[in-house]
């Protein structure tokens, strides 16, 4: 099983930027699609971007659209989300998830779909 480390996290401005990098170690991790999720008190675990197994796919949520961007290196097994333009409504808990299928031609974009996570980085937008 992938262990996956999130960090990046803080507390910023309105209209800041943060950038989030996760790491795995062990297990599996280049066939795999990833996924940044969230989740903000009160509310559902949320997708907010994915990168297929390969980088060339990718999805993100509507309200992210233009100012978050995922990116991944196979190499170094890394996986990073590169978050600009921030708004108080980003602020909440983001995690890193490995998807549960490898070498999947779609991009993975719902909790169930992933059976991997890390801990957790806490992002906090100040208005």
């Amino acid at each position: 099983q992938v262990q996956l480390v999130e960090s990046g996290g803080g507390l910023v401005e309105t209209g800041g930027s943060l950038r989030l990098a996760c790491a795995a170690f062990g297990g599996t991790f280049s066939g795999r699609t990833m996924g940044w999720f969230r989740q903000a008190p009160g509310k559902e675990r949320e997708c907010v971007a994915a990168v297929s197994w390969g980088g060339g796919r990718t999805y993100y949520a509507e309200s992210v659209k233009g100012r978050f961007t995922i990116s991944r290196d196979n190499a170094k097994k890394m996986v990073y989300l590169q978050m600009n333009s921030l708004k108080p409504e980003d602020t909440a808990d983001y995690y890193c998830a490995a998807s549960g299928t490898f070498y999947s031609d779609s991009v993975a974009a719902r909790v169930y779909e992933y059976n991997s996570w890390g801990q957790g980085t806490q992002v906090t937008v100040s208005s």
